[in-house]
C-alpha cells in the first residue's frame, strides 16, 4: 500500500501567493497596453464636447464615429486620404525592398564563404546598435544635395537598409536550410540561382514574412525621419500629418475639433497594422520560433 505524501500548508500558501502575484503582474501589463487602445477607440466615437466632459473609458452621450470619419477625410481638402496613400506607398516599398535585400544578404552570410565575410557581418551587427538619430543630419544633407528632399524617395531609400533584418535572416537561414540539401541540389546540376529560387526561397518564407512585418510596422510608424525630410504637407505621412494637426489644435483661436480628428485619425492609422498582424500571424510566429530550435 502506498501512502500519499501531504504537502505542508505553508507550501500551498506560498504557491497561492506566487500564483496571485503572477496574475497581478499579467493584469498590470494587460492594462498598460490595452487601456490606452480602449480609450482611443471610445474617444473616436465622441463629439468634441463629449471628449472633455465624459469619462474617458466609456461612451459619450452621442455616438459620433461616422460623423468624425466624414470630417476626418473632408478636412483640409482631404489631406488625410493623401497622407494614407503616401504612408502606404512608403511603407510597402520600403518594407518589401528591405526584406528582399535582407533575405539575399542573410542567405549569403549564412551559406557562402567569402573573403571578409566575418568582418562585413560584424559591421552589419554593429550598425544595429547605432541610434537612428546619428544618421539624421547626414541623411538630410545627402537628400538635400541630391534634390530628393520633400519627396517620398527621401524616406524610402533609407528604409531599404535594415541591418537587423540581415541579422535575423542570417540566423534563420542557418537553421532553416540544411547544407546537405544544398549539396544534393548541386550534385543534381542546380546552379546557385536555381538552388536559391527553387529550394531556399520557399524555406525562407516564414523568416521573410517576419522581416517584412517588422519593416512595415517600423516604416508605418516612422516619425523622426519624415519630420526632418518632408516639409510639404502634400507628401506628409500619417505620423507627421497627425502631429501637425495636433500642434494646430493646441494653438489659441483654432477650431478645437482637430482633437477629435487627430484621435479618429489615430484609430484609422492603427487598423492596417492590426489587420496585417492578424493576417500574417502564423508566418511570423513560426519565423520567430525556428531560431530557438537546434538540430
Amino acid at each position: 500500500m502506498t501512502t500519499q505524501i501531504k504537502k505542508p500548508a505553508d507550501y500551498k500558501l506560498r504557491r497561492g501567493i506566487n500564483t496571485a502575484l503572477v496574475y497581478v503582474f499579467l493584469f498590470a501589463f494587460f492594462a498598460y497596453f490595452v487601456v490606452p487602445l480602449i480609450w482611443l477607440l471610445l474617444a473616436s466615437t465622441k463629439t468634441n464636447a463629449g471628449l472633455f466632459s465624459t469619462f474617458g473609458l466609456w461612451f459619450g452621450k452621442d455616438f459620433n464615429l461616422l460623423k468624425n470619419l466624414q470630417d476626418l477625410f473632408a478636412y483640409d481638402g482631404g489631406k488625410f486620404g493623401l497622407w494614407i496613400r503616401n504612408t502606404a506607398v512608403y511603407a510597402a516599398t520600403a518594407a518589401i525592398g528591405s526584406s528582399i535585400i535582407s533575405t539575399l544578404a542573410g542567405y549569403a552570410f549564412a551559406k557562402y564563404r567569402f573573403a571578409g565575410r566575418n568582418v562585413m557581418f560584424a559591421l552589419v551587427l554593429a550598425s544595429t546598435f547605432i541610434p537612428a538619430t546619428v544618421f539624421a543630419v547626414p541623411l538630410f544633407l545627402m537628400m538635400s544635395k541630391s534634390g530628393l528632399s520633400n519627396s517620398l524617395w527621401a524616406v524610402i531609400l533609407p528604409g531599404l537598409v535594415n541591418p537587423f533584418g540581415v541579422y535575423l535572416m542570417r540566423v534563420y537561414a542557418a537553421e532553416a536550410i540544411p547544407d546537405d540539401l544544398l549539396d544534393a541540389a548541386r550534385v543534381d546540376g542546380a546552379n546557385d540561382y536555381m538552388t536559391f529560387f527553387a529550394i531556399s526561397l520557399r524555406l525562407l518564407a516564414p523568416g521573410f514574412v517576419t522581416v517584412l512585418l517588422f519593416a512595415f510596422v517600423g516604416a508605418w510608424n516612422n516619425y523622426f525621419l519624415p519630420l526632418l525630410l518632408l516639409t510639404d504637407r502634400k507628401v506628409y505621412l500619417l505620423t507627421t500629418g497627425l502631429a501637425y494637426w495636433n500642434s494646430l489644435a493646441a494653438q489659441p483661436g483654432v477650431n478645437q475639433v482637430l482633437y477629435v480628428l487627430v484621435i479618429t485619425g489615430s484609430v484609422v492609422a492603427v487598423l492596417p497594422i492590426m489587420i496585417l498582424f492578424l493576417f500574417l500571424q502564423r508566418y511570423w510566429q513560426s519565423g520567430l520560433t525556428l531560431g530557438s530550435v537546434t538540430g
